[in-house]
């Protein structure tokens, strides 16, 4: 019989546009219950200026007190990343296309903690809009989760 295990899900509303999104409480625990812990999260979303396609919401020495896990230089789209401050501030990534992480002192790799599901290609149109129109408002709330959440079977 499959291991039932329970995501925890959330809305991600950038603009206008409203996404689902998934803690990776597996593969980040202690960073996806930090920001689980201060939901909802607000902020401003705006064009990276060195990582490539992807929206940045600077935290200057915001501090989820979590070290690296699950840690990568190179997001897919819709995987979200924390990274603490220290060697450059904090900050959240939301790639949306192709993205290296980096800042003015170089490469960084962040926490890959939350994907956004991007079922219609939608995260296209936050690049867009960002470039475009300039910084977005981005919230990040709870859908559900335990008994109320989805069932992922393993």
């Amino acid at each position: 019989m499959p291991e039932m295990s329970f995501m925890t899900l959330l809305t991600v509303r950038i603009g206008s546009m409203s996404f689902s999104a998934v803690l990776e409480s597996e593969r980040a625990p202690r960073t996806a219950a930090a920001f689980h812990a201060r939901l909802p999260f607000e902020g401003q979303l705006v064009q990276a200026r060195w990582s490539g396609e992807a929206g940045w919401i600077p935290l200057a020495d915001y501090d989820l007190g979590v070290a690296h896990e699950n840690a990568t230089s190179y997001p897919a789209p819709g995987q979200v990343l924390w990274h603490p401050p220290g060697l450059s501030e904090a900050e959240l990534l939301v790639p949306y296309g192709s993205t290296c992480f980096s800042s003015r002192v170089g490469q960084l790799a962040g926490n890959h903690f939350l994907t956004i599901r991007d079922e219609h290609g939608d995260l296209a149109e936050v690049g867009r809009r960002l470039l475009h129109d300039g910084a977005q408002l981005i919230r990040f709330e709870l859908t559900a989760t335990g008994h109320g959440a989805v069932p992922e079977f393993t």
